[in-house]
């Protein structure tokens, strides 16, 4: 019985794929296909073998309706504009939060964090922040009003037009 060309079978020309290379005793599977299979000094594992890389899940931890609630896996390729487009639902929560309530958005910023596979040493997004600076106005505060009052106090008078 023959195994001709079959992929991962080690026979026919298609030797090396779904394997590691090297010795048969150290045959790994390949777990992400598109990547490097050479191995880093000091690493225990290529990218394509990285069971770590592999596993990775992402989750929000914040309390508002967006996505990545439930914990889920975001190919490497793919994690850094995932999280760019999850951090933008945050934004633009705040710009919705800020129009709902009488606000004004002074500032929003995002920031993408990044990290070293401990297994592989592949260079990976591992998330992001958001901070958002809102100012609401509140005309009931007495404060607000005095202060209100103070500026119309300077304010009057000082567009006059005196030719007409």
């Amino acid at each position: 019985m023959s195994m001709i060309g079959a992929i991962g079978s080690g026979y026919g020309a298609y030797t090396g794929y779904g394997m590691s290379t090297g010795a048969a005793s150290e045959a790994k599977p390949i777990l992400n296909p598109s990547e490097s299979t050479q191995k880093a000094p000091g690493k225990l594992s290529s990218p394509a073998e990285c069971e770590t890389c592999k596993n990775r899940k992402y989750q929000d931890g914040s309390d508002e309706m967006v996505s990545f609630k439930s914990a889920q896996h975001i190919s490497p390729e793919s994690a850094a504009a995932r999280v760019r487009g999850h951090e933008a639902e945050h934004v633009s929560n705040a710009y919705k939060d800020a129009a709902m309530n009488n606000g004004k958005v002074l500032q929003a910023s995002v920031s993408i964090k990044t990290a070293v596979c401990p297994e592989c040493g592949r260079t990976y997004v591992c998330g992001g922040e958001t901070a958002t600076k809102i100012k609401y106005s509140n005309e009931d505060n007495p404060y607000q009003q005095a202060r209100k009052s103070i500026d119309k106090q300077g304010l009057l008078g000082a567009n006059i037009n005196l030719a007409g």
